[in-house]
């Protein structure tokens, strides 16, 4: 007889919220669908990735390069849609989105917002920033940052498990309509370089070569590489690049190309048109990859410029917001200056935060930086000191002449030493090209309607520029006197988040994918590091920590400004039975500006990766 009592009936377990995906709607309209305005009702029976991305941002064109294998890998179930959410002014402009969706070849539909209406409905907080959205219409997860492409394969296989079971999902054909192909000699041209003989060398960006051109910028010489994404080495009929950018001559005559998206270094013989990598591994650098060492042996993140300085070739390395440094000689690489973080703060090299170098140009004992994120020229001496000479941060930008210390740059890309001691900086999203005086400590504009200048080169008394969105260089005379133009102003179009006085919780959100979990073998998996501009904005909870929630405490004297927080987590796949299992790196930067208002929330919660809906 057993008087034992009966087991108790297991609790059902909790049913999961189904959140319905808001509509996508933007005043752009929508582009590479041949005309047809989509709705999510056009989608439904596909497994539906929303990518909220802006052009200008590094991370974003990272996510883009991921998704491109799983887009192709489930062609037939999965619909991938960029939504444009801007934060230059430039970036809300219809046709930069167009210029901007053919120059990094999306080949998929992209919704143009600029009011960032869609963005507002889903609560995204940070560039980039992945929805998952399941063919009957609901929303499945949430990531920001970069790095989640593998997680979200292997929750598209769920689903195209789970709907085919159910009779839910639609195979075929998605929208994506391609756009008809553009003749022309050059396609989004990056970087320039002036050859001995006249000619001038050109980085093809959209057409992944290098071009050769006669003294007239227009006459094709050579070209070297096939046309087609990829890293080969070899001779120029088959090499293969991946967005080249800068270029650099070094001693000897050799040219040193920034392969952006093969994350390599690879050199260019003008003599026999050889092509060979000399530094980079062809993936992406990560947290707790080696800094320095065999140049072929270190992993790079996407390197955006190069110039000859000091006996080595330093690198914008716009992907990590570093400088870099490759010696051809020792075969080696090493962090030049920068920390990883996102921002603009001068001081010793290993102190100093860049966002997004991306242009570079040496001049003596100094060494000329366009820092396009925080919309700065920046320069470091010859001892590895950052110093700024125009530029406040991460969300002031615009076009005003004048005093340095109140000029306004947008988004340059490039920079060029002139005779004078002064620089001309390529001021991308202004369309115009300025110049900064460092005796007089002015900035003055040189020349406007310009389209999208991304670097200039010097020949006799002209500046030839590298007009990136009117696929031509253009030859300009230096004026003597500065043109002068209205002052404009912005601030970024992101409406600040309301938060309450006090004490403020700041949580960063991160569930290790499905079959992974946090990597803590070698100590804490996680890392946190917050700050805020003006650093008055905080009296307590700034800095490094390896938790990702904390306290934050907020000036009652300071009743707005930008929260700035970089979140890292590793997790690896849960084998038992693999004893080296894949690990990966889940990373993202947030900058939150943020009003202190009595109504405002306590909590402020920011999605890293692993959120369910």
């Amino acid at each position: 007889m057993n008087d034992a009592a009966p087991a108790p009936t297991p609790a059902p377990a909790p049913r999961r919220v189904r959140v319905r995906a808001p509509e996508l709607t933007g005043k752009g309209g929508w582009l590479n669908t041949g005309g047809k305005a989509l709705t999510l009702a056009d989608l439904r029976g596909k497994c539906v990735i929303v990518d909220f991305w802006t052009f200008c941002c590094i991370n974003c064109l990272h996510v883009l390069d991921e998704l491109r294998e799983l887009e192709e890998k489930h062609r037939d179930t999965v619909v991938i849609v960029g939504v444009h959410s801007p934060k230059f002014v430039h970036e809300a402009e219809h046709q930069a989105v167009v210029d901007a969706v053919e120059r990094y070849e999306v080949h998929h539909p992209v919704l143009d917002d600029p009011e960032l209406a869609t963005w507002k409905q889903y609560a995204v907080r940070a560039w980039p920033t992945l929805v998952v959205i399941d063919p009957e219409g609901y929303v499945v997860a949430q990531h920001a940052g970069e790095g989640h492409a593998t997680a979200i394969g292997r929750l598209v296989e769920e689903l195209e498990a789970e709907h085919e079971a159910k009779g839910t999902l639609r195979r075929g054909d998605g929208p994506y309509v391609p756009p008809a192909p553009v003749a022309t000699h050059l396609r989004f041209p990056g970087k320039a370089l002036p050859l001995e003989n006249g000619n001038f060398l050109v980085t093809d960006t959209t057409r992944h070569q290098v071009v050769e051109l006669g003294p007239d910028g227009e006459s094709v010489v050579r070209r070297y590489g096939t046309g087609e994404r990829g890293l080969a080495d070899g001779p120029a009929e088959k090499a293969r690049f991946n967005e080249p950018q800068g270029l650099c001559a070094l001693p000897g005559g050799r040219v040193v190309v920034a392969d952006t998206v093969n994350h390599a270094l690879r050199v260019l013989d003008l003599a026999t048109g050889e092509v060979s990598t000399v530094a980079g591994t062809g993936a992406q650098w990560w947290q707790g990859s080696p800094t320095a060492g065999p140049a072929r042996e270190v992993a790079l993140s996407s390197p955006w410029d190069v110039a000859w300085w000091r006996d080595e070739v330093w690198i914008a390395m716009a992907g990590v917001h570093q400088l870099w440094a490759y010696d051809p000689e020792k075969g080696t690489v090493r962090v030049a200056a920068g920390t990883t973080n996102e921002g603009l703060v001068d001081g010793p090299a290993g102190e100093a935060w860049f966002a997004q170098p991306s242009g570079l140009a040496a001049a003596g004992d100094r060494l000329w930086v366009a820092d396009s994120e925080t919309s700065a020229l920046r320069w470091v001496d010859a001892e590895g000191a950052v110093h700024t000479a125009v530029g406040t941060g991460l969300f002031d930008f615009g076009h005003r002449d004048g005093e340095a210390g109140q000029a306004l740059l947008q988004h340059p890309l490039g920079v060029t030493a002139l005779p004078d001691g002064s620089v001309a900086v390529s001021d991308t999203y202004n369309h115009a090209l300025r110049r900064y005086d460092p005796a007089a400590g002015e900035v003055t504009t040189l020349a406007t309607d310009l389209r999208e200048p991304s670097d200039a080169v010097l020949v006799g008394d002209d500046i030839v520029v590298v007009e990136s969105a009117r696929h031509r260089l253009t030859r300009l005379r230096l004026p003597e006197e500065a043109v002068r133009v209205d002052a404009v102003a912005h601030r970024t179009r992101r409406e600040a988040t309301e938060v309450a006085p006090g004490t403020l919780k700041l949580d960063v959100v991160f569930r290790a994918p499905a079959g992974q979990k946090l990597d803590e073998r070698y100590g804490p998996s996680t890392r946190l590091l917050v700050s805020s501009t003006p650093p008055a904005l905080l009296t307590s909870g700034e800095g490094t920590g390896t938790e990702l929630s904390r306290e934050l405490t907020l000036n009652p004297d300071v009743t707005e400004g930008v929260l700035h927080v970089s979140a890292m987590a590793a997790s690896c796949d849960d084998d038992p039975a693999n004893e080296y299992p894949a690990c990966h790196v889940h990373q993202q930067d947030w900058g939150v500006p943020v009003k202190v208002t009595a109504s405002g929330a306590a909590r402020l919660p920011l999605i890293l990766a692993g959120m369910d809906a």
